[in-house]
Formats: C-alpha cells, sequence, structure tokens
C-alpha cells in the first residue's frame, strides 16, 4: 500500500526518471495513485508524491481520469496567471502560484502512444503542477525564500 509522502521526504526533490516502456507494475502503480488521489480528494498525483521516482503522473479534473508517463512541457503560452494551489503532498497549505494560462505537453499513455495535449486553464494547471514534482519542484519554491522558511519550521 502507498501513501502520500509529505514535503521533507527526499524523494519529493530528486528528479524523476523517465520510462521506456510501461510494464504492468506501473499500470498497477498508476491505478493505485488514482485510488490515493480520489480518497484525498486531490485531483492531480505524480508517482515521487507516493515515494516512486519515476515520471509517472495521473489527473483527473472531472473529465475521467488521465494516465500519462513521461510528461513534458513543449510549449507555454498565453497570459500568465496567479492562483492559489494545494498539495498533498503539502496538507494544509495553499500558495498562490503564477502559471502561462496554456500549455502544450507531449506525454506517453498507457499504450505507450506520444500524444500532444493542447491544454489551458485548470488543465494546464495541474499539468503544470505534477511535472513540477518529477523535476523535485514544489510549490512553497514559488515562494520568496523567507516565506518558505516561516511555512516549513
Amino acid at each position: 500500500m502507498y501513501t502520500i509522502f509529505k514535503n521533507k521526504n527526499p524523494v519529493l526533490r530528486k528528479k524523476a526518471a523517465a520510462l521506456k516502456r510501461i510494464t504492468n507494475k506501473e499500470l498497477m502503480l498508476m491505478d493505485e495513485m488514482l485510488k490515493i488521489m480520489y480518497r484525498d480528494k486531490g485531483i492531480g498525483l505524480a508517482a515521487p508524491q507516493v515515494g516512486i521516482s519515476k515520471q509517472i503522473i495521473v489527473i483527473d479534473i472531472g473529465e475521467g481520469p488521465l494516465k500519462l508517463f513521461n510528461p513534458r512541457i513543449i510549449r507555454k503560452k498565453g497570459e500568465m496567471v496567479s492562483l492559489p494551489e494545494r498539495c498533498l503532498s503539502l496538507p494544509g497549505l495553499s500558495v498562490k502560484v503564477k502559471r502561462p494560462k496554456k500549455v502544450l505537453v507531449e506525454a506517453c499513455t498507457v499504450s505507450g502512444e506520444k500524444i500532444l495535449i493542447e491544454a489551458e486553464d485548470l488543465l494546464a494547471r495541474v499539468l503544470q503542477h505534477e511535472i513540477d514534482h518529477l523535476h523535485g519542484r514544489l510549490i512553497i519554491d514559488y515562494l520568496p525564500w523567507y516565506r518558505r522558511r516561516l511555512l516549513l519550521k
């Protein structure tokens, strides 16, 4: 059984490894990640948040689950929008994060197919948030160092 790793766990700060292909092990991991995400009322979860340093994310913004591996942002566009974000690895914390309104993301599906996702608004924000996790970045990293220090005490 997987649990969500919290803010001081080193796995959250590591760059996750890319996958050459998806195996049954990763497929089962994605299903478990979705269960955990739904249980904790999240809309996105990255594998490092459950202690697995692999480039895997799951998302559901109310349109059905999206399971992706090796996602990367190809292009950011549109106006920059500052909105509060929450993170399952930082319970009880809300941070205003400034992100582009639209992104173009390349990723692989569970069948191994490469796809392009043109996302905007909430989906664009969640994709950026989860991809940040794959690079060892948390929402608190968007705060000035002195605010981050106060929050982590």
